[in-house]
């Protein structure tokens, strides 16, 4: 299976990702679950195993880290694609909400999530193609096989937040070719 492909060819994911181009973002993203959950689920049977929780969008602009202007974005995702469940981040900001150093880009938090499996992006270019920024790459999620990220695995600290999103998940009751 080739994920970039693939989701070029999904017409959801296409709408998806023209509705947040239209916000105009900086240095924006669709990233960790969404992409994790669909690749998963077309993997194990083609269809939704468990429902959406979230379609997590980030992005990256140090001039304004309000709470309030990502709740503004969410609301203008809600009303350009109704019914599905937004959650927007200015990852300039979310650093003191998760305790960590400082990123430097949105590149750099989705490399410095928590497992390889959601350290993923997707985005439609200028010219409307499909960019996957995979910087851990892509064996892991194509073969269910859940690891900490090198910034994760390397802190003890870093490594209990690691363990305690796997209680927390469940994703081997939802797909039981999961490795950890």
């Amino acid at each position: 299976m080739n994920p970039e492909r693939w989701f070029a060819s999904d017409a959801e994911t296409r709408e998806i990702l023209k509705a947040v181009q239209h916000l105009n973002l900086e240095d924006w993203w669709v990233c960790a679950g969404y992409i994790r959950k669909k690749i998963w689920d077309e993997l194990s049977q083609g269809e939704a195993i468990v429902p959406l929780d979230d379609i997590d969008v980030i992005y990256f602009d140090p001039s304004d880290i309000s709470e309030e202007t990502e709740k503004g974005y969410e609301e203008e995702l809600h009303r350009m694609l109704p019914g599905l469940p937004w959650s927007v981040k200015n990852q300039a900001r979310m650093h003191m909400v998760n305790g960590l150093d400082p990123y430097e880009s949105a590149r750099d938090a989705i490399a410095k999530f928590p497992e390889t499996v959601t350290a993923l992006g997707i985005k439609l270019d200028v010219n409307d193609r499909m960019v996957l920024y995979a910087p851990h790459g892509l064996e892991d999620l194509l073969h269910f096989s859940v690891k900490p990220t090198p910034y994760f695995r390397g802190d003890p600290s870093r490594m209990k937040v690691f363990y305690n999103r796997l209680n927390h998940k469940k994703w081997s009751l939802y797909w039981p070719e999961v490795r950890i």
